[in-house]
């Protein structure tokens, strides 16, 4: 029995020491294996220290090719690391973002989608079929029942031609939307409506550009409706900041959106023939997912956004398996969905719509020909443009609202015919809230935190 015991521990022991030699051969850490990177190819690769600690790469010397390029695949891949030139021959690493493809990786992917179908009767079996799995990635199918509470609602402030409120509605129990509704300080019948998402930029929906918007939106003759982005601005009052980078985000936005305009359509003056949405960024990422999901919605601009080679880098754009329907989809085909519907699709050089035009563009063109309606999409392409809401997209904005939804552009603009952004109040945050400066008058059945939201999607 020793020996058999004795045999036993030796073959433990080789077995042990062979898996710790597996695990360990030709290991090097990743600062080193950077630095003969530098020595061998001439360049300078910048990282700070938290992004090399304790990373070690196994077989390092084995992952060098003789070009860079390949090298650099092989070291910094597998440990979900890339880099970006900077300049010739100095490189910034960085993590890698899955959700950002190459600009041909995406446009070859969109062309397999766009071989998925040929005509209207296709395309719109596979749109049929899109749909509903959406609501299910969000965890959205069925909808969640609708508490009791009537929306929450600050008295109006009266503006040069148009009134804003505050609102907060309780789309679960305990759960809490709040933004801000710019009306026509004179109504006239109906009046479409449009919903505008926030995107990620500084302050968020109390933006000056985010307030001019919705005001000169009202002034026009709509009504228009910022809202918080999850976890930020007053939804900070009930979750972290950082809440905002984790999956349910996505969720809790679109189940937002659905619930302020099931309140929206109640109200007597608005006109259900006339709805639309209109965001910048992540805002208008949302644009095109609600646009697809909800049919209320016959009007879509999404701008600085869309793009077949990125998927949102934020979990509020892509942290659901939305982008898994159907057996793969992305933003592009998922704007598809809403043709023939007017669509404005905004772009800019300096971000990852800088090739829209080139290719996405006539896609979408294609999809809407199939409905003989290939003129209800559009691009406005501002090649010299950054990433933001600047004049330059609102005016086309303001353009195409007034001529699909006949709005009134005498109303905004000067003796010239151009815009006049200036007779807008720009707000103070503050004015903009619900729940009072510090979240005193916050509902005291609001739940708190993220492990309370996941509870009620369990």
């Amino acid at each position: 029995m020793k020996k058999i015991l004795l045999i036993l521990l030796v073959a433990a022991c080789h077995l042990l020491y062979a898996q710790q030699d597996s695990d360990n051969q030709y290991k090097r850490p990743l600062k080193e294996v950077i630095s003969e990177i530098e020595k061998r190819f001439e360049v300078k690769i910048k990282y700070s220290e938290n992004q090399v600690a304790d990373k070690w790469l196994s077989y390092a010397d084995w992952r060098f090719r003789p070009s860079l390029e390949e090298t650099l695949d092989n070291v910094f891949k597998p440990l979900d690391l890339k880099l970006n030139k900077e300049k010739d021959r100095v490189y910034k690493l960085k993590e890698y973002e899955y959700y950002r493809w190459e600009v041909q990786d995406g446009w070859d992917n969109l062309d397999r989608l766009a071989a998925l179908y040929s005509d209207k009767t296709s395309w719109e079996a596979r749109r049929d079929s899109i749909r509903p799995q959406l609501y299910k990635a969000l965890k959205l199918s069925p909808l969640p029942a609708l508490p009791k509470s009537k929306p929450i609602l600050t008295p109006k402030r009266v503006m040069d031609g148009y009134t804003v409120e505050n609102i907060a509605i309780e789309i679960m129990p305990g759960l809490y939307i709040n933004g801000s509704i710019y009306k026509p300080l004179k109504m006239k019948g109906k009046v479409p409506v449009i919903l505008s998402p926030d995107g990620h930029w500084f302050d968020h929906r109390f933006r000056a550009d985010c307030q001019i918007r919705c005001a000169m939106t009202a002034k026009m003759g709509a009504i228009a409706v910022s809202y918080d982005l999850f976890g930020w601005g007053e939804s900070g009052l009930q979750f972290k900041y950082e809440d905002h980078r984790k999956s349910l985000a996505q969720t809790v936005q679109t189940l937002g959106a659905i619930r302020l305009l099931d309140y929206l359509l109640t109200l007597k003056e608005a006109d259900k023939t006339r709805v639309g949405i209109c965001g910048g960024s992540g805002g208008g990422s949302q644009t095109v997912l609600m646009a697809a999901m909800d049919p209320r919605i016959n009007l879509s601009i999404p701008v600085v956004s869309l793009s077949s080679y990125f998927y949102g880098g934020c979990p509020c754009e892509s942290g659901m398996p939305v982008h898994l329907c159907g057996g793969g989809t992305n933003n592009v085909e998922l704007a598809a969905i809403t043709a023939p519907n007017p669509q404005l699709v905004i772009s800019d050089g300096g971000d990852w719509t800088a090739h829209f035009p080139q290719h996405d563009y006539p896609y979408l063109k294609k999809m809407y020909a199939y409905y003989g309606k290939a003129s209800q999409i559009q691009n406005v392409h501002l090649p010299e443009d950054k990433h933001d809401f600047g004049f330059s997209k609102r005016k086309a904005v303001y353009d195409f609202l007034i001529a699909q939804f006949k709005l009134d552009a005498k109303a905004v603009q000067d003796k010239n015919g151009n815009y006049d952004e200036s007779t807008c109040t720009i707000e103070k945050k503050e004015a903009l809230y619900v729940f009072g400066d510090k979240g005193e008058k916050l509902p005291k059945n609001a739940i708190m935190g993220y492990e309370q939201l996941e509870k009620l999607f369990k």
